[in-house]
């Protein structure tokens, strides 16, 4: 199967970037919704729709969720292209809807996904309230849970620019996670299932973003809504969606996020999982904070009349503007920053810092500077 091909046919066109809502996506479920396929399942704080949509007859029934985190969009364009696979009437599709039902939430917080934050309207993590229950939203997943009492749990995130794979200098372009279950992390035979599947999904991803790939601690949270599934005894799979080299609005990850839901339902489906894997699964890198999108090296900086030769970095901003999302650049830290990597890397080569306020690169500040008053630096980037 060409996986490039299969998602250059049915990628979702008309939606794209890092800011979705339910106005995006209400043309996607009305085209849908050809034989009430898609329901509303229950609402969110301030009121808005929470919708389901549900395909196939098969036996195995998988529960997918995505933008649980409002801001935390990329799983969800890559949801809709899955779906539309499904929906193309292909011998592989036919066969898929004929071994799954498939129950969707496109998007669970839809207050977060509007304000693009992470939390809901109450500003509650969904993702610690799998215990307590404080937030409709929270119900709406647990309740279609107990009442799908699915197979195979699939939760969908986004991860921030930080994350790499271990120490290789590469982004976790993709990371996963089997969560564990009780606080030993011990591995039984639901969560092996989770296991062997994340094995099957890296051997494939390893063909096409090699050592992009990482694992997620699995110290366990019973708050955390994996956790909580995975307690239960259903095998839960978390799918976190992370940078590739300059994809801000994450369309190639998307990509690959594709990939890694449809070779999941291919192995699944296949019946071609080995029973052991969990050594494949260790040696997946580990997740590790490592990376800033921009890091500047050897740059000369006058600090009470003595020069100094060191290194800074800044990080994005996500801010939404008139709907729109806008990436800005602020300092977040000046010093060696050893073992650290830049997405951006620049090496001054001792050239001196300037910027309209003085002589010093000063945290929280916005990352619009000069290099030996000839360099120009505008939101991070060199201006040309």
């Amino acid at each position: 199967m060409n996986l490039e091909e299969l998602f250059s046919q049915y990628k979702e066109d008309s939606i794209a970037g890092r800011y979705l809502t339910l106005d995006h996506i209400q043309p996607i479920l009305d085209r849908l919704n050809t034989n009430n396929q898609v329901q509303i399942i229950g609402k969110s704080v301030l009121g808005e729709p929470i919708y389901s949509y549900e395909i196939g007859t098969g036996k195995t029934r998988i529960y997918l969720w995505s933008q649980m985190h409002g801001n935390e969009s990329t799983t969800t364009k890559a949801l809709f292209d899955f779906i539309n696979v499904l929906n193309g009437k292909s011998e592989i599709a036919e066969k898929m809807l004929s071994t799954f039902t498939f129950l969707c939430i496109p998007i669970l917080n839809p207050d977060g996904a509007r304000l693009y934050t992470r939390e809901n309207a109450n500003k509650v993590d969904l993702n610690r309230d799998s215990q307590n229950l404080t937030q409709p939203e929270s119900n709406v997943l647990r309740n279609v849970f107990e009442k799908l009492k699915p197979d195979y749990c699939f939760n969908l995130h986004d991860q921030r620019t930080i994350f790499g794979a271990g120490d290789t200098g590469k982004p976790a372009t993709l990371s996963f996670l089997a969560p564990s279950y009780n606080e030993e992390r011990e591995i039984n035979e639901n969560r092996l299932k989770a296991i062997n599947l994340i094995a099957g999904i890296n051997d494939e991803l390893q063909k096409h973003i090699p050592g992009q790939i990482g694992r997620f601690d699995d110290s366990f949270n019973i708050n955390c809504i994996g956790d909580t599934f995975q307690f239960l005894g259903v095998p839960t799979i978390l799918f976190e969606a992370g940078h590739y080299a300059g994809d801000y609005e994450r369309e190639i990850t998307r990509k690959f996020l594709f990939f890694s839901l449809f070779t999941s339902f291919e192995l699944l489906s296949a019946n071609d999982l080995v029973d052991n894997r969990i050594q494949d699964y260790l040696n997946i890198s580990q997740n590790k904070v490592v990376f800033y999108d921009f890091m500047y090296k050897n740059v000369k900086i006058n600090y009470d009349g003595i020069e100094i030769i060191t290194n800074f970095v800044a990080q994005y901003k996500e801010e939404l503007i008139e709907n729109k999302i806008h990436f800005n650049a602020y300092i977040v830290e000046v010093g060696e920053l050893e073992n650290y990597f830049g997405h951006f890397e620049y090496d001054a080569k001792e050239a001196e810092y300037s910027d309209d306020y003085g002589n010093l690169p000063k945290v929280n500040q916005k990352a619009d500077f000069y290099l030996n008053k000839n360099v120009k630096f505008v939101n991070g980037l060199i201006k040309s």
